[in-house]
């Protein structure tokens, strides 16, 4: 897939969204911001043919309503800060290590949400 440093097409997002599907076997929502492949025909009638797909664009210019915005705002506070990278692998692994620490900080994830004012439809299910 499109990865670091470049943008997923139409086909890879596509896929990413059936690959999450099938495991979850639940509806997926979407929060699309104005990248050009998000607004391509092409993905548009994808989800637009499949019941298990909401999709919502966000206005053409609004973090405030992004919760993406929140995560980068962490990773700046966190893993750029006064941090000198030697290559572009090792922003990479200092990215993904930050991303990892977040993604098991679910009260972090709920106030990139929180800061949005938007809410979860249905509560989180909890780790055991």
């Amino acid at each position: 897939m499109g990865g670091f440093g470049g943008s997923f097409t139409w086909t890879e997002h596509r896929d990413l969204l059936t690959c999450a599907h099938q495991p979850l076997g639940a509806p997926l929502v979407l929060v699309w911001d104005n990248l050009n492949v998000h607004l391509d025909a092409r993905l548009r009638r994808f989800i637009d043919t499949h019941d298990w797909i909401t999709s919502l664009q966000l206005p053409s210019y609004a973090p405030d309503l992004n919760p993406v915005e929140g995560v980068w705002s962490l990773l700046r506070r966190a893993a750029q800060c006064n941090t000198s990278f030697t290559d572009p692998d090792h922003l990479m692994q200092v990215l993904r290590t930050h991303l990892r620490h977040i993604q098991y900080r679910p009260d972090l994830i709920d106030g990139c949400l929180a800061a949005t004012g938007l809410t979860l439809a249905t509560p989180r299910q909890q780790s055991q």
